[in-house]
């Protein structure tokens, strides 16, 4: 009984701890760390990732430059943190839609509006996406730190493959192919990791959509679409249904009329 309470006494101490109200320090620490972030992205905007500058950043803010480095110890940790808040702020996006879809059986549905909620927030957020998918900064390598969020709007699109595998409403394939076995080591690994359940042949699939889809988002941002497609948000519409073909969901929702 005593170990119990102990045990209940810790746990509320805890819940506690978590909820505490931040001190003055912590808010004004959380406040100049947005206000730095906020700066780093209009320069990512105005000059790129790759002159971003953490003196310049100090300048604009009215501090010392010594100073800066109290927040962010070099260039390199301020490009980490702006990076996995961009892929948090597309993997929360996809997985709101995702949860908003008001029918969860609708497989195709669920991935046409992941899909479109991808390239708007791409298209609304265009040098936030340009540091995830667009060319290397130099000089530097992202951290380990940076895999969790880079997941989560795979995760999404994985996970309605997934749920409709699950459902047997997944088609297969008539052209299925047996795969080298280095490709079948990598399609296990990420069955494991993101599509328990689902074969060689649609995890396969899968990843050959995402990488379709992502290139081409990049390709309209980037501007290589120019005088080849007419109209992109038509184009786009296109190929994501045509990806949810692919990978084998059953078309079930209208086009998006141009």
């Amino acid at each position: 009984m005593l170990s119990f309470c102990c045990t209940a006494l810790i746990d509320e101490l805890a819940l506690a701890t978590v909820n505490a109200p931040k001190t003055v320090r912590e808010r004004v620490r959380a406040e100049m760390i947005g206000e730095i972030k906020a700066v780093a992205r209009a320069q990512l905007a105005s000059h790129g990732a790759a002159a971003l500058s953490l003196r310049a950043i100090s300048r604009e803010l009215g501090m010392v430059s010594s100073a800066i480095y109290r927040y962010f110890p070099s260039r390199d940790d301020l490009l980490t943190a702006l990076i996995v808040d961009s892929y948090g702020a597309l993997g929360a996006a996809a997985e709101r839609t995702d949860a908003a879809a008001p029918d969860q059986d609708d497989f195709t549905a669920r991935w046409l509006a992941a899909g479109r909620t991808i390239r708007g927030w791409a298209v609304e957020h265009p040098h936030e996406y340009a540091l995830l998918y667009g060319s290397p900064v130099p000089g530097y390598r992202a951290p380990q730190d940076t895999i969790p969020a880079a997941t989560r709007v795979i995760a999404v699109l994985a996970r309605v493959v997934r749920d409709a595998a699950a459902a047997g409403a997944l088609a297969g394939p008539a052209d299925a192919v047996p795969l080298p076995e280095l490709l079948a080591a990598d399609a296990a690994r990420l069955r494991e990791n993101l599509m328990p359940g689902v074969d060689d042949e649609h995890v396969t699939r899968c990843l050959l959509a995402w990488l379709a889809l992502f290139g081409a988002v990049s390709f309209e941002l980037f501007g290589h679409l120019n005088n080849v497609v007419s109209d992109y948000q038509l184009g786009f519409e296109h190929q994501l249904r045509r990806l949810a073909d692919f990978v084998g969901l059953y078309v079930s929702t209208p086009a998006v009329a141009g």
